[in-house]
């Protein structure tokens, strides 16, 4: 099987992102590509480090969100979006051995 196009997983989150009329209650998150990673640490990434996560999600999130909007995500809901992060660092032959969610 040959993975060619973007990898998605949706988050659903505990507590909506209210921008102006807008409810945001999922966010659909795409594997980021390397260049995405400018500036970050895979480690940081890996360790779920705040500050990395505040930059990598508006990079790879649908619908659009800020850097504010990531600080200001409720922390389990942050948690739940740096897990699937967390996943798509890792190789497939490593995937299969990581715990089934």
């Amino acid at each position: 099987m040959n993975d060619t196009g973007p990898v998605f997983r949706t988050v659903t989150l505990d507590t909506p992102i209210i921008k102006g009329e807008t409810t945001i209650d999922t966010l659909q998150l795409r594997k980021p590509r390397s260049g995405e990673l400018r500036g970050l640490t895979l480690v940081d990434l890996g360790q779920l480090k705040v500050d990395a996560l505040i930059k990598i999600v508006p990079r790879i999130a649908m619908p659009t969100i800020t850097e504010v909007d990531v600080a200001n995500l409720d922390t389990a809901d942050l948690l739940a979006i740096g897990t699937e992060i967390g996943g798509f660092l890792l190789q497939k032959s490593h995937r299969a051995d990581a715990p089934a969610q």
